[in-house]
């Protein structure tokens, strides 16, 4: 794939989805080699995976859209739908696992060349972890929550993935074989979490959820050392869209200040807060010294 597609994050969500079918081939592999249940789950869940991916990548190049007549503030909260459909995704993957366990645990069956199967399923959880971390630091550096969603699901993946083979190992040392069906619900009880934690973080995006209290705090700060010649600013409120964050606030000024000069001030805090907050999207609203409520943030 070349440099300048790879570089760009709907590029990372496109070969999320060759890495998903790369693994969920190997994991493909290890369940045919083995009969497994748990590692028919693992596999199961790396068609989630795929699914993801796929959700991740058409968001975020909806996402990237510039504004226009119907969507005025952009399309940055695409991304977040991809979530709650990984989210969704997962939630019927775990139902499916645990039908798959709980017929392995009435009939339990002994594993066909485990060690070769187990041997695979390694080899595909060394791929996931090693994009995981790619996709987990490049979508914090991108601000992108798809990416990381996708990071973390993958990364959960890897996790069961080791749980699943640890556990396979005991099962075939110790010839208890009901534990390959544990270890499918134990699976499937896990990524019920990590969906229900998806959901959660994308909804708070969906509700406009304001920024962390240490980001405002720095953004309070950024606003009261770039607006020398203003009195106050009140009202500052922020919220998330995406990698968007929309920072918005009354600046108060003294009454015979000239447009011009007021507009300088404003300049220079939008300066001070881009540099400060990435893709920020920033509204000052400009009011006389009369509508001070001596709150918020007094200018130092």
């Amino acid at each position: 794939m070349p440099d300048r597609l790879i570089n760009t994050t709907s590029g990372f969500a496109a070969t999320s989805v060759a890495v998903g079918v790369v693994v969920l081939a190997l994991k493909l592999a290890a369940w045919l080699l083995t009969g497994s249940v748990a590692l028919y789950s693992d596999a199961l869940e790396s068609v989630v995976n795929i699914a993801a991916a796929l959700g991740a990548l058409v968001a975020i190049r909806v996402g990237a859209r510039p504004a226009d007549a119907n969507h005025p503030y952009g399309h940055h909260k695409a991304e977040y739908f991809s979530v709650v459909l990984e989210g969704v995704l997962i939630v019927i993957a775990a139902i499916s696992i645990l039908r798959a366990a709980w017929a392995g645990y009435i009939d339990p069956r002994p594993l066909d060349q485990p060690a070769t199967g187990l041997a695979v399923n390694v080899v595909a959880g060394i791929v996931n972890g090693a994009w995981s971390y790619v996709l987990i630091r490049e979508g914090r550096r991108r601000r992108s929550p798809a990416l990381t969603a996708d990071g973390i699901h993958l990364f959960t993946d890897v996790l069961t993935s080791a749980g699943v083979v640890v556990g396979l190992v005991l099962s075939v040392a110790t010839g208890w074989l009901i534990l390959d069906p544990i270890l499918a619900a134990l699976v499937a009880f896990n990524i019920l979490w990590q969906g229900w934690r998806l959901i959660r973080s994308s909804v708070g995006g969906l509700m406009d959820e304001a920024v962390e209290p240490e980001t405002l705090e720095r953004i309070r700060q950024v606003i009261s050392d770039n607006a020398d010649g203003a009195i106050e600013a009140h009202d500052v409120r922020t919220r998330h869209a995406g990698r968007m964050t929309f920072i918005e606030f009354h600046l108060v000024v003294p009454g015979e200040m000239a447009v011009s000069t007021s507009h300088a001030i404003c300049d220079r805090i939008e300066k001070g807060l881009r540099a400060e907050v990435s893709d920020a999207s920033i509204t000052i609203h400009v009011e006389p010294e009369e509508k001070a409520k001596h709150t918020g943030v007094v200018v130092v």
